[in-house]
């Protein structure tokens, strides 16, 4: 009886003084920011962009090797007033490649351009093509969110209401964040969001891209590495 009641102490102390995080969820330690995740196969990612932002640079300012973070739409170097803008708050942080390659929290690591690859063929595999089949990438409207997206009359993709079923089935919730271009401007909000991978492919990186009006998790390598683009961090 006194073990049982010593046990149960323990317990409650335990998680007055140490909260464990709810369902589904997890709470990045360096800023208190809580992230909802989704487990999809045997992967579990974080269901928004990262919004970790230690620093911010306006557009203007760019590097291929330092790191830089930038917040759509913000042209200060404010980190208070970055974050107490819309587009922080949903849409999260764009960060240049070195930047991207040390966000993620501890236990999280920026995918791979394999671990993306694998993420594509899970749910192709498991229906989440808009049109049922499992063959052919046609992901885009699973993996997207059901708003903020610019309006598109396309079959399945994300900027059209059709195939309600599909909408965001994967639980990934993409958003059309946009990007910071190696033109020093910001680019695509509405329109597009992309997310870098830590796979180096000559001077660059791989990363994937969802189009409001394209079907597919676009694949490609030709963005510099000075470019500000989404992070979604995997668990370890």
């Amino acid at each position: 009886m006194k073990k049982s009641i010593l046990y149960l102490l323990t317990l409650v102390l335990f998680y007055s003084c140490c909260p464990q995080d709810a369902p589904n969820t997890f709470k990045d330690s360096r800023d208190g920011k809580v992230y909802k995740t989704v487990t999809i196969g045997t992967q579990v990612w974080l269901a928004e962009n990262l919004a970790y932002l230690p620093a911010v640079s306006a557009p203007s300012t760019g590097s291929q090797t330092d790191p830089h973070y930038y917040v759509y739409g913000y042209n200060g170097t404010d980190v208070t007033a970055a974050k107490a803008t819309e587009n922080y708050s949903t849409y999260g942080v764009l960060y240049n490649w070195p930047a991207a390659m040390t966000a993620c929290p501890e236990g999280w690591h920026l995918p791979s351009d394999a671990e993306w690859t694998q993420l594509e063929e899970y749910l192709i595999a498991n229906g989440h093509n808009y049109d049922g089949t499992t063959e052919g990438d046609k992901i885009a409207k699973s993996m997207a969110s059901a708003t903020r997206w610019s309006d598109c009359s396309d079959e399945g993709v994300p900027g059209n209401t059709d195939y309600p079923a599909y909408r965001n089935k994967s639980g990934f919730s993409a958003l059309p964040g946009g990007s910071r271009t190696a033109e020093n401007t910001f680019y695509a909000i509405s329109a597009a969001v992309a997310w870098w991978s830590s796979t180096e492919s000559n001077s660059t990186a791989w990363y994937r891209v969802l189009y409001f009006d394209e079907i597919d998790l676009y694949r490609n390598n030709y963005s510099s590495k000075d470019n500000g683009l989404s992070v979604r961090c995997m668990r370890d």
